[in-house]
């Protein structure tokens, strides 16, 4: 794990919510067959779409909960939403996300993944 996020993931792991998401089967193997940099994209694909401007529409529900395994790490980390980009990482609503924020957000995502990968199927 990326050092600068241990106290990031420390915090999620105290909220019963957020430790609740992990990676099934079905999106492991997704993320085994796709590969770390096509995940990664897809990750920076859904960020740019659904949280870089900065109004998002239905704002708070715009991440499903499952679907795809960005889709879950993004709850995980509360990176689903401006709400959550606020309480969480300090990124303010009502402000279009920078480029750095916008790859922060998806090295976030990553070491999440990284983890659950390595980590036991549940």
């Amino acid at each position: 794990m990326n050092d600068d996020f241990a106290p990031l993931f420390a915090r999620l792991q105290r909220s019963a919510f957020r430790k609740r998401f992990h990676l099934g089967a079905k999106e492991r193997q997704y993320c085994l067959d796709k590969g770390a940099d096509t995940i990664d994209r897809h990750a920076a694909d859904f960020i740019a779409k659904r949280l870089a401007a900065a109004y998002t529409t239905n704002d708070g529900k715009q991440t499903p909960m499952r679907g795809h395994p960005v889709f879950i790490a993004q709850h995980a980390t509360a990176t689903c939403c401006r709400g959550c980009l606020a309480k969480w990482h300090g990124i303010p609503a009502g402000v279009a996300l920078s480029e750095a924020e916008q790859a922060r957000i998806v090295s976030v995502i990553h070491c999440w993944l990284v983890q659950e990968m390595n980590g036991p199927a549940r």
